[in-house]
This record gives C-alpha cells, sequence and structure tokens, in this order.
C-alpha cells in the first residue's frame, strides 16, 4: 500500500515553482500561492504593506469586482482566503477538482491584474484600522505581539504583521505598487495544490495564466541578533495579567526542530503536559496556560503564554521556571517521552489527511528545503529523539541570559521578574 501520494515539482520560466500531491481518494484541490514576504522583509516606512496588499488583492481586478472575486467562490462551494506573516504572504483557494481551471484564473487575476483603486487604499485602511484595534481590546493575543516586540527588539523580526496606525496613513498607491512589484515576481513564489489532480494539467493551467508574470527573487534578509534577557510590562487596566515567557529556539530547518517539537508537547503543548496540569490542574492558577513553537528560516522562539490573576503571577512565574530548570537537569521521564512522541506523531499523521495541510506542507518544504520531506522521514526523525538530546537542547534554550518576559494588565515592574532558583 503506498504511504505517500504522489509528488512532483516544476519550475516555470518566470520562476515559479509548481510542486503537487496527486490524492485519488478525494474530491477536493486545496491549491496556494506562497510569496517569500512578510512583516520582515519591511523596513520602517512600510510596515504593514505586506499585510496590506493581502487585503487589497481581493479588492477588485480589471476584469472584476471585490463582489465578482467573492461570488466566484461562493458560486462553486470554495473557499478562499489569505494571510500574512513575518516571512510569508499565503493566497490559497479550495474547491472541488473540476473547478481547478476557475481557482488558478481567479489566483492569476488578483496577482497580474489587481487595479490598486485609491478610492479601495482609502476605505481599507479603515478596515485595517478596526483590525489593529480589535487585535489590542484582545490581550490574551496582543500580549504576543507586544512579546515580539521585545524579544527581537531592533531587528525587522519585531515588525508588527499589521504595522502601525501611522504607518497606516502613509500607504498611497504609488508606494504600494513600487513594493508589490519588487517582491510578488515568480522568483519569489511558490504554487503548491493538493488533492484530486493531474501535476501536467496544472502545470499548463499555470503557465498560461501566470508564466507572463515577471520573474522577481527574494531580497537579502537582516541576519538575526543574539537575543539578551529582558522583561518589560505594559500597564493596562484588565481583569487578568497575561505574560509571555521566551527563549531562542530551533529554526524551521534546525535539527534541533524534532527535539524541540516532542520538548514541547510534554511542556505545554497538550492537556497532559507539565505547565497545564501543574498550574491549571493542581493549583488552579489560570485557566489557559500553553506553550508554543515559532519557527522562522533562520532562528525560531520557543514561548510559554498564561493568563492569571494579579496576586498569582509570582506563583505562576515560579512554576514555569521550576519545569525549565528541571528540563535541563534531565528531568523528563521515559513515559513523558514516549506520550509527547506519540502526541506529535499522531497530530502529523492526522493533519495530512486534509489536502489544505497537506498543500501547506509541500509549499514550506519547497520554501525551507527545495525538496519534499515524506511521511516516513518524517516520522523516523521523531521516532529517533532521545531524553539527551531534549536535555541538551533545554539545556542551550533555557538559558536565564536569554529568557525573556512580558507581561501585560494590572501589574508593576517590580512584582514581575525572572528569578531563577
Amino acid at each position: 500500500m503506498r504511504l505517500e501520494p504522489e509528488y512532483h515539482k516544476t519550475v516555470l520560466d518566470n520562476g515559479i515553482r509548481i510542486v503537487s500531491e496527486r490524492i485519488d481518494h478525494v474530491r477536493s484541490v486545496s491549491i496556494g500561492i506562497w510569496v517569500q514576504c512578510g512583516s520582515r522583509h519591511e523596513n520602517g516606512k512600510l510596515n504593514g504593506a505586506a499585510h496590506f496588499i493581502e487585503h487589497m488583492l481581493f479588492k477588485g481586478t480589471d476584469k472584476r469586482t471585490a463582489f465578482d472575486i467573492a461570488a466566484a467562490i461562493d458560486s462553486v462551494g470554495g473557499v478562499m482566503n489569505a494571510y500574512t506573516g513575518k516571512e510569508l504572504t499565503s493566497f490559497y483557494i479550495k474547491v472541488p477538482d473540476y473547478h481547478l481551471p476557475l481557482a488558478i484564473d481567479l489566483l492569476a487575476d488578483i496577482f497580474i491584474h489587481s487595479r490598486f483603486d485609491p478610492e479601495e487604499i482609502g476605505r481599507e485602511k479603515s478596515v485595517v484600522l478596526q483590525e489593529i484595534q480589535q487585535l489590542e481590546d484582545s490581550p490574551d493575543e496582543y500580549v504576543h505581539e507586544y512579546f515580539d516586540g521585545l524579544f527581537w527588539r531592533g531587528h525587522p523580526l519585531a515588525n508588527p504583521v499589521m504595522g502601525s496606525r501611522e504607518g497606516l496613513k502613509s500607504f498611497n498607491r504609488r508606494r504600494l505598487l513600487g513594493f508589490f512589484r519588487k517582491k510578488y515576481g515568480g522568483g519569489n513564489m511558490v504554487l503548491a495544490a493538493a488533492g484530486c489532480l493531474q501535476h501536467d494539467h496544472l502545470v499548463r493551467l499555470v503557465d498560461e495564466a501566470m508564466g507572463s508574470l515577471p520573474k522577481a527573487v527574494p531580497g537579502p534578509v537582516v541576519a538575526v541578533p543574539g537575543v539578551k534577557s529582558k522583561v518589560t510590562v505594559f500597564r493596562k487596566d484588565l481583569e487578568q495579567v497575561h505574560l509571555v515567557i521566551g527563549t531562542v529556539g530551533p529554526s524551521a530547518v534546525s535539527d534541533g526542530r524534532y527535539p524541540c517539537f516532542l520538548m514541547n508537547a510534554a511542556l505545554g503543548g497538550s492537556m497532559s503536559s507539565r505547565l497545564f496540569q501543574e498550574i491549571r490542574e493542581r493549583r488552579g492558577l489560570a485557566y489557559t496556560v500553553h506553550s508554543y513553537m515559532v519557527p522562522y528560516t533562520d532562528t525560531g522562539m520557543l514561548g510559554i503564554y498564561v493568563g492569571t490573576a494579579t496576586d498569582k503571577v509570582a506563583d505562576v512565574i515560579t512554576l514555569i521556571l521550576k519545569d525549565l530548570k528541571e528540563l535541563r537537569e534531565d528531568r523528563l521521564t521515559d513515559r513523558e517521552l514516549h506520550v509527547a512522541r506519540e502526541l506529535v506523531k499522531g497530530n502529523f499523521l492526522l493533519s495530512m489527511e486534509s489536502t489544505d495541510n497537506r498543500m501547506t506542507k509541500l509549499a514550506k518544504n519547497e520554501i525551507c528545503f527545495g525538496r519534499n520531506i515524506a511521511q516516513e522521514e518524517v516520522l523516523a526523525r521523531i521516532g529517533a529523539v532521545s531524553r539527551e538530546d531534549i536535555r541538551d537542547l533545554a539545556g542551550a534554550m533555557f538559558d536565564p541570559s536569554t529568557v525573556c518576559l512580558a507581561a501585560l494588565g494590572p501589574v508593576e515592574e517590580a512584582d514581575v521578574g525572572l528569578r531563577w532558583h
């Protein structure tokens, strides 16, 4: 029995890399264009441009209005969306397999023929401003952006994806189009598709629709600086204090990512994890507590989030630091390692039953490695992680000189600190 779907890769003359997986037992196709451009690639004046352009590509082309774009997908029962991150912007569509030509035509249309109408730009500034304000009104989400600004201070990774109110005001058609034409070319794109499709047919459709797109190549990125331990507080009148504690983690291409997957699962990545069981279940100090990984192409971050009462902040921080110290001292048990391994493997295998997730995996593997990484290889690497691997990684990551803390809520800086014992 074949475990892996049929994989193919083709590079067009203008640099677009087309990667696909044929999955015979589904009737859908998930297809996305991934641009190697995000807030990390913006300077101060253009911070937020990639996110704003993501919005503008849905606001009308030379042959379709914004309503026409939405109606074209709704009329076939499909889904179309996009998101912007610090390193990538993705535009993706999921449709029944027989509507693949429509999906490609829509993607090509918004990339090649978007109008960037000045009136639409003005209206969208108001929409993005509301999006920024909504984030700021959600402290459990905003604390992560606040932490990024502290953790990556002085580096483009600190740039907020949505930009700022001040920067938003300066956006105009000329500046946005200049950024778009520089970054959104064929050599800076991956088109990934997964589902019921034929690769040769996919390539013909994409070449006909997007072969005229100019070639552009990724520009240089600023080297990642060393991170030093910092603590900061954003005092705000809230019911809870929202905390993020984080440290430098493995990059998306580092071999250390596999031990980090398992360490994160054991630390705070599940309901049976150390932090969830100790802080929520045994002590009742928080409703939400979890750890998470944020990998980039050349670095990464492991963070821990918790929302707790003001008078419980010190207890929560002490418990988190205790667990980090124990991981450095090789106190992860064999059972914890086994549970973490099975959790990570299970989550991965279940995610691969979705054409959306398979499409995303294809794109990110191509961007990071230039090849597809088979399921068997991923599972083997997860299975090979030892307790010693996790101990060594924890020793490097949970160094008091690099662990940072950001707090948002009704607390003073004097009441928040990283006190290692």
